[in-house]
């Protein structure tokens, strides 16, 4: 079983990756580029992925950070390495927000990735490609999913608090969710399969509390909530404040892989999350949901393009930005 189980996940990573070529090849435009760092620093993409790998086997929950990170560094000011500045003295910076902190995890390992990169290759590699690359190769050591990351973005100089406001909330409903990918260029069905990184992680009690204790006048509980599912998460989320800094995995059955258990767990009414549950509640969006539970190899392509797709979001390249020498902070 064992044996048959690791060839599955090899020919699932070798196709996923020969897909992704065919599919950059038509993507790819002069702005971002695969093998961007092929001349200029050669060991980059093998430097980032060993940092990624040794941090991972050390800890899976950190590859839920870095996708995660990646993701919230695209949807504020696109992707240009902001979420990593730290506050500087009258500006708190996104990092700051209660979006992020202390949830946000994996600045050490961005750092100590860029602190190997400039003994190599000085002032060379961006702050926001490093996040895409560990955001990839993340994805390959818990979930087998292989895709060639576009590079050549450049860090941006400014980070500021209030505007990771943008960022939605583990309340949103569907349309709501519809309307905030879109804003960034995204469809709805590539909301659907990037909400699937939820497969792994965490959540804090206090992000979803309410379904369990105070979720409207009529109804104290969920009511779309499987009731067994609701009754273990108040064991480990009990009532008050208490335990709001709690956390709980996102998905349990397979909480260190990254797979389309996340699907079927919404199948049986047993999303954490407002946000995911609503994505079966909604006709627009359910029969993704459905066919995602199903097709799990064909969700994991899916979910490469769209990492492909979001890494683009406004991305600054030529002389725009900079090439910042430690992460977290401008040159």
């Amino acid at each position: 079983m064992a044996s048959s189980s690791s060839q599955n996940f090899q020919l699932l990573s070798k196709l996923s990756f020969i897909i992704f070529l065919f599919y950059l090849s038509s993507f790819a435009s002069a702005t971002l580029k695969v093998d961007f760092y092929k001349s200029s620093c050669p060991r980059a993409v093998a430097i980032i992925k060993n940092v990624v790998d040794k941090a991972v086997s050390r800890n899976p929950n950190v590859a839920a950070g870095l996708i995660r990170m990646h993701f919230h560094d695209c949807f504020v000011r696109g992707c240009d390495g902001s979420v990593l500045l730290k506050s500087t003295p009258g500006n708190p910076a996104e990092r700051e927000h209660p979006a992020n902190f202390p949830s946000l995890r994996g600045f050490k390992i961005i750092n100590k990735a860029k602190a190997q990169l400039e003994t190599v290759c000085p002032n060379t590699v961006s702050c926001a490609d490093i996040l895409a690359f560990t955001a990839r190769d993340s994805a390959y050591k818990v979930g087998g999913i292989n895709y060639a990351v576009l590079a050549g973005r450049r860090d941006g100089r400014v980070s500021i608090k209030e505007e990771a406001n943008t960022l939605p909330p583990p309340t949103f409903n569907v349309e709501e969710l519809i309307n905030s990918f879109a804003q960034r260029g995204l469809s709805a069905a590539e909301m659907v399969t990037l909400s699937g990184a939820h497969s792994i992680g965490v959540a804090h009690c206090s992000t979803f509390s309410n379904r369990l204790y105070s979720f409207n006048a009529t109804h104290s509980q969920d009511p779309s909530m499987d009731p067994k599912y609701a009754a273990f998460l108040k064991t480990k989320c009990p009532a008050g404040a208490a335990s709001e800094q709690r956390t709980v995995a996102l998905e349990f059955s397979t909480p260190n892989r990254l797979d389309n258990q996340y699907y079927v767990k919404l199948k049986n009414n047993r999303g954490l999350l407002s946000s995911d549950q609503t994505l079966l509640r909604s006709s627009s969006t359910s029969k993704m949901v459905l066919e995602n539970a199903k097709q799990g190899s064909k969700w994991a392509v899916e979910f490469g393009k769209a990492m492909v797709k979001m890494g683009s979001i406004d991305v600054l390249i030529g002389s725009q930005g900079e090439i910042r020498r430690h992460c977290g902070f401008v040159n």
